[in-house]
């Protein structure tokens, strides 16, 4: 047999991958390195942790154990790579080493976390993985005011979610609107007033400046001069593309490690999967374009060279007070929009000049209309 396919992160990416390649091959060695448990989860449950009440061990759908049996890999969890060694195809993990034929590099990404003045800006939670919940579910559990930085899509979901499990929070962000990479105006204006109504603090146009600690919790100062008091700080403000192990052995590094449609960097035998990758210049960290991913990228590793392709997808906003799925171009300025508005929901239409629809947004009750237009649309690459 050749030498198996060595996967670097238990991601969703990674798990993915290792689902295909099964489906594809059931001799293919496989061997899962991972610096966490290697737990099974659904990832997008982070948004809603606090109105379901879930631990951290609510989350995990299968142990990395577990796993590893039902899918017959190794999974060398709570291990580090030190070195990947291009030339002789191997990975050195705590002075052991690996020996692959392929190798695919499913590092995920990191929180972004703005620059913070103050001693509490240490203290900084994020929530972009189980492990990160974990260390963090105490506190949150006992805290009774939150402020979450960023308002782009996971940060107005943690919002929403965390007002709906009644805690008062603040939500702020440099834009001035809600969602601003993802909905037009009059849209995020919609979600604006559902999130004012249910009591959160929008402090939007605006920026965290200093967090101090307190006798009793964290004193946040904004550069609008606002000034007040949370138990906790979260932070959603972005992903960083975890690049570090390509770039230090001469692989390209855009925002993600640069691979083409196959997934393939530079380096014929090593390649990127899920947030850490960029595909043929797209950077798409959403569910449905990894599974794509996964499914092409386990043909090519099982010996049949497979370009991925994406239709244009679903956004889902998980924001159940005012819930919205999105798809296509819904930001260009120079769109034409037809909007069709009911007390119970809205469908909008962007246009292009050549009057082709290009984007949608549903809202509500008029969810249902989003997988008609979906087929209307182009698809992406």
């Amino acid at each position: 047999m050749s030498s198996p396919v060595v996967i670097i992160g238990s991601g969703f990416a990674a798990y993915q991958l290792v689902k295909s390649i099964r489906r594809a091959s059931q001799e293919q060695a496989i061997i899962v390195i991972t610096a966490g448990s290697g737990d099974d989860y659904v990832k997008p449950e982070l948004s809603h942790v606090f109105s379901k009440k879930l631990t951290a061990q609510d989350m995990v759908k299968q142990s990395g154990a577990d796993f590893a049996g039902e899918y017959n890999i190794t999974l060398m969890n709570n291990t580090y790579v030190n070195e990947i060694n291009r030339i002789e195809k191997t990975v050195s993990c705590q002075g052991i080493e690996i020996a692959y034929d392929n190798l695919v590099l499913a590092t995920g990404a990191q929180s972004f976390v703005p620059f913070v003045d103050g001693d509490a800006a240490k203290d900084i939670i994020t929530l972009n993985s189980l492990d990160e919940y974990q260390q963090s579910q105490a506190q949150l559990v006992n805290a009774k005011s939150v402020l979450v930085v960023g308002a782009g899509l996971v940060g107005t979901e943690i919002a929403m979610d965390l007002a709906i499990a009644n805690y008062d929070v603040i939500l702020t962000d440099r834009a001035d609107a809600l969602l601003s990479s993802l909905l037009p105006e009059f849209i995020s204006s919609q979600l604006y007033q559902t999130m004012r109504r249910q009591g959160l603090n929008l402090q939007l146009g605006n920026e965290l400046s200093k967090m101090t600690k307190t006798t009793t919790g964290i004193e946040v100062s904004f550069n609008n001069g606002y000034t007040t008091n949370v138990d906790s700080v979260l932070c959603a403000a972005g992903l960083k593309p975890n690049t570090a192990l390509a770039s230090e052995v001469g692989l390209a590094v855009n925002r993600g490690i640069v691979v083409d449609k196959q997934l393939r960097t530079q380096d014929p035998h090593i390649f990127a999967i899920g947030d850490c990758a960029e595909i043929d210049g797209k950077h798409l960290a959403f569910l449905q374009p990894i599974i794509l991913s996964a499914n092409a990228l386990a043909k090519t590793l099982t010996n049949t060279a497979t370009d991925v392709t994406f239709p244009a997808m679903l956004v889902k906003v998980k924001t159940p007070l005012y819930p919205i799925q999105l798809s296509g171009n819904t930001t260009a300025s120079d769109a034409n929009w037809q909007v069709e508005m009911t007390a119970s929901g809205m469908t909008a239409k962007a246009y292009d000049s050549d009057e082709l629809l290009i984007g949608f947004v549903v809202t509500q009750a008029n969810m249902p209309e989003a997988f008609k237009l979906l087929r209307l649309l182009p698809k992406i690459a």
